[in-house]
């Protein structure tokens, strides 16, 4: 599979959304809104709890 985006663009995205909502942003809501986001981060974490460790620091 082909990426559109790095890693390190992925988690600053999602550290973004983050901050935006004040909690880790929904997997369905990511998925609607943000399609790129969610494959690229599946890709390189394979499940999106995995992408929203990663990104928040944990």
């Amino acid at each position: 599979m082909e990426t559109s985006m790095s890693m390190e663009e992925v988690v600053n995205k999602i550290s973004e959304l983050f901050k935006q909502e004040g909690e880790p942003p929904p997997k369905k809501q990511v998925k609607k809104s943000h399609p790129e986001l969610m494959k690229n981060a599946l890709y390189y974490f394979q499940n999106w709890e995995n992408a929203i460790e990663h990104s928040s620091g944990s």
